[in-house]
C-alpha cells in the first residue's frame, strides 16, 4: 500500500467525486434516486454540510469517504458519521476500504468519539467487512424520515 494515499477533496475534484458517488448509487442500486451535480459537490462536500476525502492508488481514483459530525447529547460525545464509504471494484481486496475507516477512526478517537454509518440489509459483502472489524448493528433504534409531501405538510 505504499502507493496508497487519502486527502481532502477539493472544490476541483467536484467532477470525480460525482462519478464516483455515481458508480455507488449504481451498486447500491439506487441510481434512480442520484441526482448531485458538481455545483453541489462544492457548496456541500468541502465543509458546509459534509465533508469528503478522496483514496488513490498509483495516481487514479481508488475511492472516497464522505461524512460529517454528529453529537449524542446523552453521552456529550461527538460521532462521526459515514455518509458513504466506496471503494472502486479493481481496488477492492487491497485493503483500502479498511485504510479509508482507519483514517477516520482516527479522528473519532481524537474527539473521543465513535464511527457510525448504515449499510443496506442485502450488502452481505460490506456486512460481513464491518462485522470482521469488530463493528456491530445498533440495536434498539430505528431510522426514520420525513420528506416529500409529509415534510411539507408538517412545515406549513
Amino acid at each position: 500500500m505504499s502507493d496508497f494515499s487519502i486527502r481532502a477533496a477539493l472544490a476541483s475534484d467536484s467532477h470525480l467525486i460525482v462519478s464516483l458517488l455515481r458508480e455507488l448509487a449504481e451498486y447500491e442500486k439506487l441510481l434512480d434516486r442520484f441526482l448531485l451535480t458538481e455545483d453541489q459537490v462544492k457548496r456541500d462536500m468541502m465543509g458546509a454540510a459534509c465533508r469528503c476525502d478522496l483514496a488513490f492508488a498509483g495516481g487514479q481514483a481508488a475511492g472516497l469517504v464522505s461524512w460529517y459530525w454528529t453529537y449524542k447529547s446523552f453521552s456529550a460525545r461527538r460521532g462521526l458519521f459515514i455518509e458513504d464509504l466506496y471503494v472502486r471494484p479493481q481496488f477492492r481486496g487491497r485493503g483500502f476500504g479498511k485504510a479509508l475507516l482507519s483514517y477516520l477512526a482516527g479522528k473519532a478517537r481524537d474527539a473521543g468519539g465513535f464511527l457510525e454509518w448504515q449499510v443496506l440489509d442485502w450488502n452481505t459483502p460490506s456486512i460481513e467487512f464491518y462485522k470482521s472489524l469488530g463493528a456491530a448493528p445498533v440495536g434498539q433504534w430505528l431510522n426514520y424520515r420525513l420528506e416529500g409531501e409529509s415534510l411539507e405538510r408538517l412545515a406549513s
